[in-house]
């Protein structure tokens, strides 16, 4: 095991210490030769070689040591731009892959909630016979579904026989009835059902009141498209203004009494 004392160091002074022991000697055993003729420009450079060759005695030392390298420092590649411009850009969507797959999820939901609120609102209704009602659309030409007509029926076509539009004004009447047949009442009327068909189905599912409101306003139809004739005002009237007393849906408690007219 070797001493504290032998280190790098101290070895490299011993060596300094002989080499410098050594040029005594040889300048002592010149000493006579020397006094006669000094060393030449040749010899000192020789020794000052000799010195410089010693790695114990250069001014500078070159050690290599290990070191972490640092992750954050930028790496060079050798890569045109453009291309590491597409690589950044996939690095991009593969991080935000996530974000847009949950978007397209909640793109789909809402999406299949809408369907099924869609769905269950234009469903076919169910009558009591059990059987499947399907609400037409058209009943020969004439759009009854009711987003297509005012919410104020009778008033309606009472401003248009007002401003001289008496056909426009029977049509909304004559359309609001089968509208209400329809999706009020649930009376299977078909997209080529008939004047007359409309008369003997109102009489069999509506109460006295509301079949004769309804019968009334089908004569005055006919008169005044098929018949070409002048209906009076005040009977166009009395067609506005119970219109809806006769075919808007009664309030539930009115329908609860026995004495209602349903």
């Amino acid at each position: 095991m070797p001493s504290r004392t032998d280190t790098p160091a101290n070895r490299a002074a011993v060596r300094a210490l002989a080499l410098a022991l050594g040029l005594a000697a040889l300048v002592c055993a010149g000493s006579a030769s020397a006094r006669a003729q000094p060393p030449t420009t040749d010899e000192i450079a020789r020794a000052l070689e000799t010195v410089k060759a010693d790695p114990n005695l250069a001014p500078l030392r070159t050690i290599r040591m290990l070191r972490w390298k640092d992750s954050t420092t930028p790496r060079r590649s050798g890569l045109p731009p453009w291309l590491t411009w597409i690589l950044g850009l996939f690095q991009w969507f593969d991080q935000t892959a996530r974000v847009l797959v949950w978007g397209v999820a909640l793109a789909l939901a809402a999406f299949l909630v809408i369907y099924i609120a869609r769905a269950i609102r234009d469903r076919p209704a169910r009558r009591a016979d059990g059987h499947i009602f399907v609400a037409p659309i058209f009943v020969r030409d004439l759009d009854i579904r009711p987003e297509s007509l005012p919410d104020d029926i009778g008033a309606a076509a009472r401003r248009l026989w007002d401003r001289s539009e008496r056909r426009a004004a029977l049509a909304l009447l004559y359309r609001g009835l089968l509208s209400r047949l329809v999706h009020l009442h649930e009376i299977p009327i078909r997209d080529s059902t008939t004047e007359a068909d409309c008369l003997v189905l109102a009489a069999g599912h509506l109460a006295p009141a509301k079949s004769e409101y309804a019968a009334r306003l089908i004569r005055e139809w006919q008169r005044a498209v098929y018949g070409q004739e002048d209906i009076q005002t005040s009977t166009v009237y009395g067609l506005c203004d119970g219109f809806a007393p006769a075919l808007d849906r009664a309030p539930l408690l009115a329908t609860a009494n026995p004495g209602s007219d349903a």
